[in-house]
This record gives C-alpha cells, structure tokens and sequence, in this order.
C-alpha cells in the first residue's frame, strides 16, 4: 500500500547516510519515527529490531505475518516481537511492498546460491557481527541474530510456495517510515550484496531519518 508521509525531511532531528555494506546501529525512542530512504533505486536494508530495554525481545516474522494475514510488509503492517508485542507499525511507505521471508546474505549462502569462490565476499550477517562487536554498549551478541526485514527488495512467493529473487519494484528516494511502539534497537545492514542483478549488482548509500515523537 502506498502512502506518503506528512513529515518533512526538514524536520528531522538526525539524518545520517549509510554507505552500502555498512552497518547502522541506533535506540529509536517510543513514540519517535524512523524513515529508511533508498537513494538511488533497488538497494535492499536487511534490518532487526529489537526491545532497547530487554534486547531477548526482538522482531518475529513468524508473529508479524501470522497475525497480518499478508506475506508482505507496508504501510499498515503491525512489526510483532517474539512475545507477540506490537514493536513498531510501518506509517508510511512509498515502495508499496518489504520482504521478511528471504533472510539476509551470508558468506553460507553465497556460497549456496552463487560459487565456492564467492564465500569470501562480504555479506549482511558480516555486518551485524562487526556492529555488535564494536558497540557492546547496545547489549546485543551473535546468538541474538535471528529475523530480519529486507525493506525494498522483491521476493516474489511461487505458487508452489518457494521464493524467487526478482528485479527490485523501488526506484531513486522511496522511503519507508516507522513509528516505534517501545523503545527499539534499530540495526540495520546496508546490502553489499555483489551477485543479485536485483539491485544491478551495483550496491547503493541510504538514509535514515529520525523524528521526535509527535
């Protein structure tokens, strides 16, 4: 569903730009809104979510679809913790649809899908486990990796139930936007991914924006 923010981007209290295979790592506060913006067009942010005050509550996709009755996230979507709490509710999205079934890469599944060789290549489970190694002040650690959002990347279900990696439906400043519904970890991995023609195997910068809470 598309549908645009009444937010300026002007308004904003911090806008940072996240270079493509680099992470992001912020508390949104309750009530406070966050926007991902895809620059350039095509780039998927492989994004958790997770309770800022006890960080074993994170985002589930199991709970999120099973309760939305939808296989796909946009605006309207209710994101659901593993103990069924509502987390964040998406405000705004002029993308039209997000993906939670496709996983992020990892250096296993590039090897998998594309080549031995490839295995070395960066990859987004690479760039959780930099940031909650360098920022252990956020309380996070390898085992708390678990379901994450692919916002802007199309992930198409077959009809015999299985998942296709197609061309990306967004384009140059599609944004999603995001109000918190309890204090939340935002961690996001800004796709380095190299052999997906989806974003043109060329990986791209995005923003995100927070706002105070209204």
């Amino acid at each position: 569903m598309i549908r645009n923010s009444e937010l300026s981007i002007d308004t904003a209290k911090q806008r940072d730009i996240v270079a493509a295979g680099d992470y992001y790592i912020y508390v949104v506060k309750k009530g406070e809104r966050v926007r991902i913006t895809d620059l350039e067009g095509n780039q998927a942010a492989d994004t958790l979510f997770f309770n800022a005050d006890n960080p074993e509550e994170r985002y589930s996709a199991m709970d999120t679809l099973r309760e939305q009755g939808n296989a796909y996230l946009t605006a309207g979507s209710v994101l659901l913790s593993n103990l069924n709490q509502p987390m964040l509710s998406i405000v705004a999205d002029t993308c039209g649809r997000h993906d939670t079934l496709g996983g992020a890469c990892s250096t296993e599944s590039n090897t998998v899908r594309y080549a031995p060789e490839k295995r070395c290549m960066h990859a987004c489970r690479d760039s959780w486990l930099l940031a909650v190694s360098e920022r252990p002040e956020f309380g996070l650690s390898k085992r708390d990796i678990g379901h994450n959002i692919n916002f802007f990347m199309n992930v198409p279900v077959t009809d015999e139930g299985g998942l296709t990696f197609a061309d990306g439906i967004s384009a140059p400043g599609k944004y999603v936007e995001l109000e918190a519904n309890m204090n939340v970890i935002v961690l996001v991995s800004n796709c380095p991914q190299l052999n997906n023609p989806c974003n043109a195997y060329n990986p791209t910068p995005i923003e995100i924006a927070i706002w105070d809470a209204a």
